[in-house]
């Protein structure tokens, strides 16, 4: 059964206020937990509001990520998955995901999982929803390693530009 919609305009809207503090105050503070703790909202209701089979899976996927991540970051976890799966990158959901610290690619798969959610369903909450995870995962990428973000970035570029052309 679809889910209300009577207020969810205005709990995105909170949502999406939430998750802008939470990167402005992570990015000041360089505290990729306050990103997280600003992301977990919005996680929260895209896996209330998502109804699908193939978006029901993504969004749950993105709750155990987002709960594995904030783990990670509050046990300070140093795993590199290229170095102990003998891979520098994998394909999560068609996406090729950069390889590294388990940190960085907790936000990766993160924003990979929200593209599947925004190019998988017809509901604007929910793309409204995927857009706010997937601007929140790449402030938590850049707190934790800047690099890797400026490669995230010409990746979302390179796919832009191939579903366009």
């Amino acid at each position: 059964m679809a889910k209300p919609t009577k207020h969810a305009s205005k709990i995105c809207l909170a949502l999406s206020i939430i998750a802008a503090v939470g990167i402005v105050l992570g990015l000041l503070a360089r505290s990729p937990m306050v990103i997280v703790l600003g992301l977990a909202p919005s996680v929260a209701y895209e896996a209330y509001r998502t109804e699908g089979p193939s978006t029901r899976w993504a969004s749950w996927c993105l709750a155990i990520v987002l709960v594995l991540q904030a783990l990670f970051l509050l046990f300070d976890v140093n795993l590199d998955l290229a170095e102990l799966l003998g891979y520098s990158s994998r394909y999560v959901a068609g996406y090729e995901v950069p390889l590294g610290d388990v940190k960085v690619v907790g936000p990766a798969v993160m924003a990979v999982l929200a593209l599947v959610l925004m190019s998988r369903t017809r509901g604007r909450y929910t793309k409204w929803l995927a857009a706010n995870i997937i601007v929140t995962s790449f402030a938590l990428i850049y707190v934790l390693d800047h690099t890797v973000f400026v490669r995230w970035i010409q990746l979302a570029v390179d796919v832009l530009a191939e579903r366009a052309g």
